[in-house]
């Protein structure tokens, strides 16, 4: 019996980098919420803007260690790791900016 495909490597993608690429995903997904649920106040953020603002950096760092410890896995694609380090420290830079830019 024949294969139909090809495969030259064992390698695999860590779960850990696919579970920080959709915490980055939801990450993003939350600043939105939080975007809209401000524009809809007239620029006034709402308690629940900071709850949604809250789990967001909650998400995102629990997100960017997972990329990390999955980065640190052997004989592994890192492409997703790599994905969700980045998306996450994006994240966690865009809460500290709308904090900062907010107390100004």
């Amino acid at each position: 019996m024949r294969k139909s495909s090809y495969m030259f490597t064992n390698k695999r993608h860590p779960a850990k980098g696919i579970v920080s690429t959709l915490l980055g995903c939801l990450d993003i997904a939350c600043l939105v919420l939080v975007v809209v649920l401000s524009f809809q106040a007239k620029g006034n953020a709402t308690v629940r803007a900071a709850v949604v603002t809250m789990f967001a950096l909650l998400f995102s760092a629990v997100g960017f260690v997972m990329g990390v410890m999955s980065r640190m896995e052997k004989d592994r694609f890192y492409l997703f790791s790599n994905i969700g380090i980045a998306t996450n420290f994006v994240v966690i830079a865009f809460i500290i900016f709308m904090l900062v830019a907010g107390a100004a």
